[in-house]
Parts: C-alpha cells; sequence; structure tokens
C-alpha cells in the first residue's frame, strides 16, 4: 500500500512567512527554507525579527487568513485520496496554519508547535522530532507502506531522497540542478501523473 506525503506551503498554499513580510512590509521575514537550509538556523532568524518588531501570534493569525489554497489544490488532494493514504508532512505550526487545514478539507497533518505567552508573544518553538519529513517516511517504510513524496524547499530534500520515489514540485532552479535525481512538476496533473503511476 502507497503513502503519499507532501509538502504544504509552496505545494498546496503559498508561504505564510511571505504573506506576513509582505503584509508588514518586513522584508527580514521573506526568507524561507528555499533560502536557507537549516531549520533551526531559519526559525532562530525569524523569532529574532519578531522580537525586534514587536509581533504577535495576532499579526502572523491576520496574514493566514488572508492567505488561499493554490488553485487546484483541493481538488487535487481529494482526488489523491480516493486511491492513496495523503499525509501532509510541514514545517509549520498548527497554532497559525490552521485556518489552511480547514481549507483544504482537514487533511492529516504532521507539524510543530509554537510556544505562545498567554498575551500573544511568541517565545520559541517545538519541533514534534527532529528532521521529522525523514523521520516519518522512515516510520512508513517499517509499517510496510511504500511511499511517494513531494516537496519545493530545502528542507524537503531528506524526505524526498527517504521515499521510494521523490518529486520536486514547483522548487527553484538551484534545487533542481542540484537534485537531478528527483522528477520535477509544475502543475498539479503532471504531479499526480507522477504520484499516481
Amino acid at each position: 500500500m502507497r503513502i503519499i506525503c507532501l509538502d504544504l506551503e509552496g505545494v498546496l498554499v503559498p508561504e505564510i512567512w511571505i504573506s506576513l513580510a509582505e503584509r508588514t512590509k518586513i522584508k527580514d521575514l521573506l526568507l524561507t527554507t528555499r533560502d536557507i537550509e537549516d531549520y533551526s538556523e531559519l526559525m532562530d532568524h525569524r523569532l529574532k525579527v519578531f522580537k525586534r518588531e514587536g509581533l504577535k501570534i495576532g499579526d502572523i493569525h491576520k496574514a493566514v487568513y488572508d492567505l488561499e489554497p493554490f488553485n487546484g489544490a483541493k481538488d487535487f488532494l481529494d482526488i489523491l485520496s480516493k486511491n492513496f493514504q495523503v499525509v501532509i508532512l510541514s514545517d509549520t505550526f498548527y497554532e497559525i496554519a490552521s485556518p489552511l487545514f480547514n481549507k483544504l478539507g482537514n487533511p492529516t497533518v504532521f507539524c510543530h508547535h509554537l510556544d505562545v505567552s498567554k498575551t500573544g508573544d511568541i517565545k520559541g518553538y517545538s519541533l514534534r522530532i527532529e528532521n521529522q519529513k525523514k523521520r516519518a517516511v522512515e516510520a512508513f517504510h517499517k509499517l510496510g507502506f511504500s511511499v511517494f513524496a513531494a516537496g519545493d524547499s530545502y528542507n524537503d530534500i531528506g524526505m524526498l531522497q527517504e521515499a521510494d520515489f521523490g518529486v520536486l514540485f514547483s522548487a527553484p532552479s538551484v534545487l533542481i540542478k542540484k537534485y537531478k535525481n528527483f522528477k520535477t512538476a509544475n502543475n498539479y496533473s503532471r504531479l499526480k501523473e507522477l504520484l499516481t503511476k
């Protein structure tokens, strides 16, 4: 039996942090996992920006509520789910991304938690486990599943390498050039074809 593992931001929905950067006009928040390989380095950078700018969880919520899934994303998920188990493996946080989960039909999502104070300050974050995307695929293999996966950023590479079949979806050219062993797709029709073959 096959499980299909998908990244969330950049594959099914726009990047939350870019939306926040555009809303707040804070250029330092434009950096994502497409730019920085080390996730801890990226999150430490974001927390410093939040503290410096006095941003709170509500500021992220305002940016998220305006976001919509990419055109065709929900239909794509619905089609995959008819024949396969589908799991979203994301490095986002439950505390900010749940409105997007609702808009996608509430698929199964594994992600992380933010440490938020009663006054809305973001104090830190808790990873579910280190390198959770790769380790989730490893666990699915131990449970007897084959795994096909798709992602768009540096933090997806471990997942794609561990999967039986990996696809870079609408990924930056630097990743496509660096990881030529992965198939590529730029639309849901092609991605569906690759993941369901």
